[in-house]
């Protein structure tokens, strides 16, 4: 059986049977999932960037009460936000005829509501503790330090990078793969610079780039929903493929009603780039949020997590009166093809497409 004999050194490496990673997906992803994808012979992952070390450890013990399979976890490793008060001040402005919309006001203040890994010394001692299969690393990299921890305790370390630049940087800094996330991508994009060019490469293209100038396995992410996309990533030189959008419908996901009905709705016809939301680009499907966030200037908004803040807040004013068009409802270009099944069905669906 096609399925049952293929392997590769990234497969091996990571423990999965499967050439299909589930994507961490802070605010989506739960135990549950991970351990469903995990159990069905992929890579299921959690997301720790946007928690702290208590909850993190939370989530992975919960998903180790479900399998034992392999388990990625994710962290967030940006630069930590440089608050700048007129800028903040003048967000909230702009926001407050939103809130009064639902009969809310704004914060009086906004603060960095996550905390980078970069100084999160209580989350490195979970990992260390917890000793999960896979760290991965989202918006940069550690330093060497605590990579030589996490080295040295067995895990195996994925970085996320958008540029051959910032891939070539994860494999010095000793990262045994590399997730390359094209612009197809739903959710954060992985940039090491926020403020920097962003060349926006797609998916196939940085795949095939990277697959060609790296000695490092390579995972392709962004637009990939089935196992015909799977196929093409492999054949470009990937050894896997993350999907995230393609788990966002799923019966184990915390995806909310009014989340799960934009997911149905020709919105995901429209997904958008903004920084809105958050304060760093991130895909997402076309709402009021992202509507709103399309005539403001980058340097409008506050850094991130900062604008998140806010973000949280008009989402929670605006949800308490039954709108749901300001969440953070991240989607990728391949939203259309998204599947309403239970997380072991769908890794059993791409499989067995996969290898048809």
């Amino acid at each position: 059986m096609i399925r049952a004999s293929y392997r590769n050194e990234l497969l091996d490496l990571l423990g999965i049977q499967l050439p299909i990673i589930q994507a961490p997906m802070a605010g989506v992803s739960t135990p549950e999932m991970a351990a469903a994808v995990m159990d069905a012979g992929g890579l299921g992952s959690i997301g720790a960037g946007a928690t702290d070390a208590g909850a993190a450890r939370a989530m992975i013990r919960a998903v180790r009460e479900r399998s034992r399979g392999s388990l990625n976890v994710n962290v967030f490793c940006h630069q930590p936000a440089t608050p700048d008060a007129a800028v903040e001040a003048a967000w909230i402005e702009r926001l407050r005829p939103e809130f009064e919309r639902f009969g809310a006001q704004p914060p009086r203040r906004l603060t960095a509501i996550y905390q980078s890994f970069l100084e999160d010394e209580q989350m490195l001692e979970v990992l260390l503790e917890e000793k999960p299969a896979v760290v991965s690393f989202h918006f940069g990299v550690p330093p060497r330090e605590t990579l030589e921890c996490l080295l040295a305790a067995g895990i195996v370390l994925l970085g996320c990078a958008t540029t051959l630049k910032d891939a070539l940087l994860l494999q010095e800094a000793g990262i045994h793969a590399v997730v390359a996330q094209g612009y197809e991508a739903g959710g954060h994009r992985g940039l090491f610079e926020v403020n920097g060019q962003d060349d926006r490469m797609g998916t196939l293209a940085l795949t095939r780039l990277l697959a060609t100038r790296l000695t490092v396995p390579v995972i392709a992410a962004g637009g990939i929903m089935d196992g015909n996309g799977i196929r093409a990533a492999l054949t470009l030189g990937a050894s896997a493929a993350q999907l995230g959008t393609a788990f966002i419908a799923c019966l184990e996901s915390q995806a909310d009603a009014g989340y799960r009905a934009a997911l149905r709705s020709d919105a995901v016809y429209h997904t958008m780039m903004t920084r809105a939301i958050s304060g760093r680009p991130a895909r997402a499907l076309s709402n009021r949020f992202t509507q709103l966030g399309s005539s403001v200037a980058a340097d409008e908004i506050p850094s991130y997590p900062i604008a998140y803040d806010a973000g949280k807040a008009l989402q929670a004013a605006a949800k308490a009166s039954g709108e749901h068009g300001y969440g953070a409802q991240w989607a990728g270009q391949g939203a259309p093809m998204i599947r309403e099944a239970g997380a072991v069905d769908v890794v059993n669906a791409l499989a067995s497409e996969l290898f048809a």
